[in-house]
């Protein structure tokens, strides 16, 4: 009787979202979102795109993120979830024009790539294991404010868009964004809120108060204070989960039934199993391999058991997956059973950690990071404000930075883990390495009258390359005499567990200082960043379907320790700027011009200014009437263009010429061509050509040379002046028109 009656609910429901999804008059499904502080999040479906599996706009203020899911009905070919998140801003939402060359929004912006992957690592631990099936995510900006940041609401709006549509998912989250100001805990601060505030952190969890994801930057903040913060926005996302709950009651899909890989028969895991088991657990514990000569033994087995298979009637990515099931499980135990690790460890162990600064004269800074065999070089180059990072329009609206003065950019070649690629632009991946390394120092990093542009180059990668990249950006800074608040460093903790039979975590070990194997093969990578004192950064990627607040208490602990552990050996190499600089670090000076000298410093149309960028790299800035500011790239140059600046301050003030009138001027060189002539001392010599010198025929054609009218050197002429040239800015000069022409051509005139 029961099972009749669920079947005529869910009849009725399919129904009544029929008649919903294909109707011409739309019902529109509502439900608000009140939290503490009063401000309220607003969700409503049933409106727009009705094709797509699962549509749902969400609104804060007047920013509002449209949010649709669609997953194909037949599964991929690939063994994992195929799954892509599109996260965009439009400029018409903020009724701005794009100021392209198209006028129209282009490939995905760094913000644009770093909210997408924001909302991917929120949703992604929440959907099955064996789900296979090609998803995508997109998340439209249909109306922006300058006052709430959009990144937590296409969280919201993605979160609600799955839970409504049928695709298999165990949601929903709620993202809640959290700052401090006067230690004073805000939720869902504005923009003005977030320039006075030291936290800025976004909080992602689902019901019973599971942490999925954390990702944010602070000023120093102290540990206390961002467990606080992390235990109210968990608080506060179990509002937005409630409030999707509701919204899916009334208006969800009931979950479609995929299809799963029919499993191989228990015969031949167990084969694998015995076969491979006793190798595993022999590669697992000889401490001597690397991460190469590991990898190539366990690589080795694979291929052994696939030749093992390779005539049966069974697909051989299957026995792969079994095999690395196989192998992962006895991974997991090995730890959780012996608490050592694969290359000899224990639990809170740091591997090896090298360090080298000033490796090469011409760079204005250098270090290079060693931890175990992940390696990392980083630079520090120094130029003019005027090379400071332009924002785009939408990103200066929605995060109130108009340039950056500070940057990092995070390089990670194919060679760096032994592959062959093909070394092209940054893609994700290096985008959200680089912004979380560059959220790790820019609080440590004072203000500076130059642009500060920081590199790091990953050589060698086995695990933590962004949180390696921190540590030698804070060497690099300090070799280049950047006098950081304190020394920075980045350390990763993950995280090994093992389920009860409800699904939640009965045991774990948390494990300081990833390796890639462990990073891979575990439930979490938790980058924590900061000084000594506090916390500057930090981002958790987390694998299962949420952490309890006591395992995140914990992985902060542990990761606060043994930062503090890598800064006392950074120090043995460096522990203040460097007060030597380099020979060819730049300079930046000031100098005041007065206002009827300004026309001497730049010249006609500028050309003094772009003659001395030119020839010497020398930039001069206006910064108010008085005062100029001068780079330079070198000692060496700063003093050539101080001189050069001298002389045009002092040399005459160059008279300014009539159109029309008639000067006199004076032959300083005769030329085949005609006579260069000077007007006034310090003039460029001007040319006035054999046709512009006289109406008189020798010999039955113009005058061929300046000699047949007996100028030389030192003779005085008058000429007229008509101007200068539009192309080459020379004077236009003529003495033609001031001489009478011959009888006949007075006549012809007069006839004609």
């Amino acid at each position: 009787m029961l099972l009749i009656t669920d079947y005529i609910v869910s009849r009725i429901r399919l129904n009544s979202w029929c008649f919903r999804r294909f109707s011409t008059q739309p019902n529109v499904g509502e439900t608000d979102v009140t939290f503490s502080n009063g401000t309220t999040l607003k969700l409503s479906t049933g409106q727009y795109a009705r094709f797509a599996d699962g549509a749902c706009v969400a609104t804060l203020g007047n920013t509002s993120i449209l949010s649709t899911v669609v997953s194909k009905s037949k599964p991929s070919i690939s063994s994992f979830l195929p799954l892509v998140v599109d996260y965009r801003q439009k400029a018409a939402a903020a009724g701005r024009i794009p100021t392209n060359f198209l006028r129209r929004e282009l490939g995905p912006t760094e913000r644009e790539i770093l909210t997408s992957r924001l909302i991917d690592r929120s949703l992604r631990p929440l959907f099955p294991a064996n789900y296979c099936y090609d998803t995508h995510i997109a998340c439209n900006m249909l109306a922006v404010d300058a006052t709430n940041p959009p990144e937590t609401i296409a969280i919201n709006a993605a979160s609600a868009a799955l839970a409504l549509s049928d695709v298999p998912w165990s949601g929903p989250v709620g993202a809640v964004r959290i700052g401090q100001i006067d230690n004073e805990v805000i939720i869902n601060p504005t923009r003005k809120d977030l320039e006075k505030s030291i936290l800025n952190l976004v909080v992602t969890a689902t019901n019973r108060h599971l942490v999925v994801m954390l990702e944010g930057h602070a000023q120093d903040i102290l540990q206390q204070d961002l467990l606080r913060a992390i235990k109210i926005g968990t608080r506060e996302a179990q509002l937005i989960v409630r409030g999707i709950e509701r919204l899916q009651s009334d208006w969800g899909k009931m979950k479609r039934k995929y299809e799963e890989k029919e499993p191989l028969p228990q015969m031949v895991v167990d084969s694998i199993s015995s076969m491979t088991t006793m190798k595993i657990r022999e590669i697992l514990s000889d401490y001597n391999h690397d991460k190469t000569s590991r990898d190539n033994e366990i690589s080795n087995l694979r291929q052994m058991v696939l030749n093992q298979y390779r005539d049966s009637e069974f697909e051989l990515g299957r026995i792969q997956d079994c095999f690395n099931e196989n192998l992962r499980q006895i991974f997991r135990d090995m730890i959780l059973d012996t608490e050592v690790r694969c290359d000899g460890r224990k639990l809170d162990d740091i591997r090896d950690i090298n360090c080298k600064v000033s490796l090469y004269t011409p760079l204005h800074g250098s270090a290079l990071f060693q931890r175990g065999q992940t390696q990392v070089l980083c630079t520090v180059a120094f130029d003019s404000p005027e090379s400071a990072l332009k924002m785009d329009t939408l990103s200066m609206l929605t995060s109130g930075i108009k340039e950056k003065k500070f940057f990092l950019h995070y390089e990670f070649p194919p060679y760096a883990t032994g592959e062959v690629g093909r070394a092209g632009g940054p893609g994700r991946r290096e985008a959200g390495h680089g912004a979380l390394a560059e959220r790790g120092l820019l609080p440590v990093v004072p203000d500076s009258p130059y642009t500060v542009r920081l590199t790091a180059e990953v050589l060698e990668s086995n695990g933590s390359s962004s949180m390696a990249s921190i540590c030698g950006g804070s060497l690099a800074l300090l070799d280049a005499g950047v006098s950081l608040s304190a020394a920075a460093a980045g350390v990763a903790v993950g995280l090994v567990s093992r389920p009860d039979a409800h699904g939640n975590i009965a045991d774990y070990r948390i494990l300081t200082d990833l390796l890639g194997i462990e990073d891979y093969m575990g439930d979490m990578d938790f980058k924590v960043a900061g000084t000594k004192k506090g916390i500057t950064a930090l981002q958790a990627d987390i694998k299962v379907s949420g952490l309890p607040l006591k395992i995140v208490m914990e992985s902060i602990q542990k990761a606060t320790d043994a930062k503090s552990k890598i800064i006392d050996i950074m120090n043995r190499c460096i522990d203040k700027p460097r007060t030597a600089h380099h020979e060819n670090r730049p300079l930046i000076e000031e100098m005041e011009v007065e206002a009827h000298k300004r026309t001497k410093l730049l010249g006609p149309g500028g050309s003094n200014l772009k003659r001395l960028y030119v020839e010497n790299g020398v930039q001069v800035t206006p910064i108010d009437d008085l005062k100029y500011s001068v780079f330079a790239p070198s000692q060496a140059a700063m003093d050539e263009a101080k001189i050069r600046i001298a002389e045009w301050l002092t040399a005459e003030r160059t008279p300014e010429l009539e159109f029309g009138a008639i000067y006199k001027a004076r032959v300083v060189e005769i030329k085949d061509s005609g006579v260069l002539v000077t007007l006034y001392p310090g003039m460029a010599p001007a040319l006035v050509h054999n046709t512009q010198l006289d109406h008189r025929k020798i010999f039955l054609s113009q005058i061929m040379h300046p000699s047949a009218l007996g100028l030389t050197v030192g003779s005085e002429i008058q000429v007229k002046y008509f101007g200068r040239d539009p192309v080459s800015g020379q004077a236009r000069l003529s003495r033609k028109v001031l001489t009478s022409p011959p009888p006949g051509i007075v006549r012809k005139l007069e006839k004609t």
